[in-house]
């Protein structure tokens, strides 16, 4: 059974913002930064179950799965918005990463609170995008209780999927049988029960480091290039030109030649430049080595 809200650690009273309307403008920015530095110590005290959430992620991935973020209202909106990142920032395809909302697009820009209360729809939205065994479901709920997102855990854990539970609050408040449980302990906010503010900064810090690190595995940057940005604007081709021309010896203009070439496809441009083969012969080394840039020069040298 789920704790009351009332004991619940986001929910609870910070002594250090008592007096937050007594506070002046500069009080208040210093306040909020001193309490912000909170977040850094609760993503280190969960570094090793943050570290096992991108291993299963990325095996998940790497074998055809895809990652799931499931929660309702300030959670869920940034589950939506690290999925949303993925395909222009590492050209995946928009399946790969999604977010699951509860209230579904509208409450993106309206406050729909009421429906995380409907455990049997996170059950049903698991079912209808037909998640399997070989699916990630990471469920994002700072106090930890919302029925919605325990509705959706419940449901991937049916159908064999690896869940992840990611929460503000001690597990001894909220139990929860999962294969990894994240607990960022940010403690109580300066807003008593504001929930957007440490726990959404705290989380969003947190899907940063998981879906950057899960694509970083996944063969999507080069060091720590994103050799595989989609070149759909001025802004991103400029950038894969930058990319080329500091990777490798040569000029702008050669650098526009051999993205051309590779179909304005950054990480096949480096392939094509540093392994000497052509668009054709690159694109099979990548789709051999399962897009592993590193791993296809490899192969090409070892020749």
């Amino acid at each position: 059974m789920l704790e009351s809200r009332g004991h619940l650690l986001t929910e609870q009273i910070n002594p250090n913002s008592q007096n937050l309307d007594c506070l002046t403008s500069l009080e208040l920015v210093d306040l909020f930064n001193q309490e912000d530095q909170k977040n850094l110590e609760a993503i280190a005290g969960a570094r090793t179950e943050l570290a096992r959430a991108i291993d299963l992620t990325a095996a998940s991935l790497q074998e055809g799965g895809h990652l799931f973020y499931v929660g309702a209202g300030t959670s869920g909106r940034l589950g939506v918005l690290d999925a949303a990142e993925c395909p222009p920032t590492f050209c995946t395809p928009p399946e790969l990463v999604q977010g699951i909302l509860a209230g579904g697009e509208a409450a993106l820009v309206k406050s729909s609170e009421a429906l995380e209360d409907r455990g049997e729809d996170g059950s049903k939205e698991i079912a209808r995008l037909e998640i399997t065994a070989k699916d990630v479901v990471l469920g994002i709920t700072a106090g930890g209780t919302t029925p919605f997102v325990h509705g959706a855990i419940a449901e991937a854990k049916k159908r064999g999927a690896t869940t992840i539970f990611l929460a503000c609050v001690p597990a001894s408040q909220v139990p929860i049988d999962v294969d990894v449980d994240l607990r960022l302990l940010v403690g109580p906010e300066v807003l008593a029960g504001s929930t957007r503010l440490k726990a959404g900064t705290v989380t969003k810090m947190a899907l940063n480091i998981l879906s950057t690190s899960v694509m970083v595995k996944l063969g999507k940057t080069y060091g720590n290039r994103m050799i595989d940005v989609s070149v759909t604007n001025q802004k991103l081709r400029d950038r894969a030109l930058r990319i080329l021309c500091d990777l490798t010896d040569i000029d702008r203009e050669a650098a526009a030649k051999l993205l051309d070439r590779s179909g304005k496809k950054v990480k096949l441009a480096l392939l094509m430049h540093w392994g000497g083969v052509d668009a054709t012969e690159g694109t099979q080394l990548l789709e051999k080595y399962r897009g592993n840039l590193r791993t296809a020069l490899e192969s090409i040298n070892s020749q």
